[in-house]
């Protein structure tokens, strides 16, 4: 049985996927298949989006190709992540006062229903 976290990896994987073949046909993000990426599969986790998506695609594009390959995707990944998680702990938040009173109906407790390995190890 593979854990949560395997889940989401092979879940990234799989949506980088879906929206590189898109057009054209390629192993790459172009700015409007990476926009339609993140507002259909990432939207709660995005604060302003347009301008938000265009900083994002800007600072992954290390290549400045204007284009996005695997690796500057999981750019885009890592920082929308640590951008959610410093919003649930009111660190520059936009919407909402400090705290952890504003739930998406995500669930921002630090457990999140699976194992970080702070138990004994197998």
């Amino acid at each position: 049985m593979k854990t949560d976290l395997e889940l989401a990896l092979e879940c990234a994987i799989n949506i980088y996927h879906q929206y590189a073949i898109k057009n054209p046909i390629d192993d790459y993000l172009d700015k409007p298949e990476f926009s339609q990426l993140l507002k259909e599969t990432a939207k709660p986790f995005l604060h302003n989006t347009t301008p938000h998506i265009n900083s994002l695609f800007a600072k992954a594009d290390s290549n400045h190709d204007g284009r996005l390959k695997f690796t500057e995707f999981l750019t885009t990944l890592n920082l929308v992540v640590i951008d959610a998680h410093n919003r649930s702990h009111g660190k520059h938040d936009h919407h909402h006062g400090a705290g952890h009173g504003h739930d998406h109906g995500h669930d921002h407790g630090h457990d999140h229903g699976h194992d970080h390995g702070h138990g004994p190890r197998k």
